[in-house]
């Protein structure tokens, strides 16, 4: 596998599957059992909340080709985040990941690593938020809510240019990345954000 440098070409040297499969062999990629959730959720996206409390307490992310607006810098523990895809063809999620107290380098920095460094990283995420095309997104794990203090790195792993129903379907019952057309994960194009949560 070459060698990853630089921010913007985070991942671009490197295929999806390798990605994917570099994720599953650290033992990254254990959401698997969600991914029909996943399906689901983004089936019901029309269905939403008839609490307005809830949707005032919440920060809404909106997710692009390929950034993550509306996001603040930091928030309250007990934050709920809210996703919403303004994407026309891609779907998105927001995977929050708690990195650990003693990590000093930036999200930035993080992403640009080799794909086997960045992996055990993965093994913090705290909820994600799935969201197809011109759609709300659901929480498949956790309930969007950030609980414990500390620095988050927010990412987006799907492929470039996958078909949101074909992939959903194929990874709920593959044994290990699902092969469907797509490019580099959509963090190689920048879908990456760093946020602070204060206790």
């Amino acid at each position: 596998m070459p060698s990853l440098v630089g921010t913007g070409d985070t991942y671009s040297r490197c295929s999806r599957k390798d990605f994917e499969r570099e994720l599953w062999r650290n033992g990254v990629m254990t959401l698997r059992p969600l991914l029909p959730l996943a399906a689901a959720a983004l089936a019901l996206t029309a269905c939403g909340s008839d609490s307005s409390s809830d949707a005032a307490a919440a920060v809404k992310v909106r997710a692009t080709d390929y950034a993550f607006l509306d996001l603040p810098d930091r928030v309250a523990s007990g934050t709920t985040f809210e996703l919403s895809n303004t994407s026309d063809r891609e779907a998105h999620e927001l995977v929050a990941v708690r990195l650990p107290d003693d990590e000093e380098r930036s999200v930035a920095q993080l992403v640009a690593l080799p794909p086997e460094e960045f992996a055990p990283f993965m093994t913090e995420v705290r909820t994600v938020i799935v969201a197809g095309p011109q759609a709300d997104g659901t929480a498949v794990v956790g309930d969007g809510t950030l609980d414990e203090p500390g620095r988050y790195a927010f990412i987006c792993v799907i492929p470039t240019g996958a078909d949101p129903d074909e992939y959903l379907t194929k990874a709920a019952t593959s044994e290990g990345p699902p092969d469907v057309a797509g490019g580099p994960p959509h963090i190689a194009k920048g879908m990456f954000a760093e946020i602070t949560v204060d206790g």
